[in-house]
């Protein structure tokens, strides 16, 4: 069964309820600023145990002690219930 993606409504309803995330095109991104690169990459660690967990992967730019996250779903062409839950879940981490 495909995967449905979100309305335009439902991106900004759903945007709404996240801090710091953005939409840019079919994705919405948010980056994140750290004390140094191990805190960095502890963070990305985080993030990708969840994204296994949850089997959906998000495009991760490290730099230095910064990391963007993009989210959107490949298979779908654009953004999801998916794309949410991960971020929200990402946005507990801390």
């Amino acid at each position: 069964m495909p995967i449905e993606l979100l309305s335009d409504t439902d991106i900004q309803r759903q945007l709404t309820t996240l801090q710091g995330w953005e939409r840019v095109g079919k994705e919405i991104t948010k980056r994140y600023k750290f004390a140094d690169f191990r805190a960095a990459l502890a963070f990305v660690n985080q993030v990708a145990d969840l994204a296994e967990a949850a089997d959906h992967h998000p495009d991760i730019i490290i730099r230095y002690n910064r990391v963007t996250l993009t989210l959107s779903t490949h298979s779908a062409g654009g953004l999801t219930e998916n794309d949410f839950q991960l971020a929200h879940q990402i946005d507990r981490l801390g």
